[in-house]
């Protein structure tokens, strides 16, 4: 397969969210307030069992009143704010401000971070000339992440659920990713990390590869192992002559 054209998942792929400690003691300190370590400690486990960080851990149990909004949330900004403030909200926390300011937070550019391999294997694709689009189950604008971290001049478009009512795995948000680069399904590879969201990509013709949902300190080279970007000198394939 020669290939044309890559479309990116987003959180677990290219980009991983802080860890809930980390997010919730930055809330803590944008808001002023001091808890005591024993309570620290409860609300992280809570939040981490209740699936409250968009992009981190799974709930351990959806309540059964949140199943038709988690199974649904990518689809609206709004339906994506109620499920996950509503997880956060099956956790006592010490101030009513910090269910808001936790969602706030996860959508802010800091709260991110790029694989290590990110930049240099988008940085390839685009010296080699293949077109990249990012294609997310997503309830807000993930673009000012990719600004600030310095991604976006190598992204070609973004596909983000909410902007179209459409969730992965519905092969209608791989073709509108397709068309938007201007690429033939068969010509283009699908990465991501789960195999029934990102996988949906197959029944367009997309091939399929995956990448393992790691910490990024822990996924050093992921996206690098995939070989996407072709090798600038394959053997007996060019250089300069004697």
């Amino acid at each position: 397969m020669v290939i044309r054209g890559v479309l990116f998942d987003f959180s677990g792929t290219l980009f991983r969210i802080e860890p809930v400690r980390d997010w919730f003691a930055a809330v803590l300190r944008e808001k002023g307030l001091s808890v005591p370590p024993d309570e620290f400690e409860r609300c992280v486990t809570g939040l981490t069992e209740a699936g409250a960080l968009p992009g981190g851990p799974a709930p351990v149990r959806v309540p059964e009143g949140l199943a038709d909004a988690m199974a649904r949330r990518d689809l609206s900004a709004a339906l994506h704010r109620e499920a996950y403030t509503a997880l956060a909200r099956s956790v006592a926390l010490p101030d009513p401000g910090l269910y808001d300011a936790l969602y706030a937070r996860h959508m802010r550019p800091e709260a991110w971070r790029p694989y290590p391999d990110a930049v240099e294997v988008l940085e390839g694709l685009r010296r080699a000339g293949i077109a990249v689009g990012v294609v997310s189950n997503i309830g807000w604008d993930l673009r000012p992440v990719f600004r600030a971290h310095g991604l976006n001049a190598l992204v070609d478009a973004y596909v983000l659920s909410f902007e179209h009512g459409l969730q992965k795995p519905a092969a209608g948000l791989f073709r509108i990713a397709c068309s938007l680069i201007g690429r033939d399904p068969a010509e283009v590879v699908m990465v991501g990390d789960d195999r029934c969201a990102d996988g949906g990509a197959a029944a367009l013709g997309c091939e399929v590869r995956f990448v393992e949902h790691l910490p990024a300190h822990r996924r050093p080279d992921g996206l690098r192992s995939l070989g996407l970007v072709p090798d600038r000198n394959p053997p007996g394939g060019g250089g300069d002559g004697p």
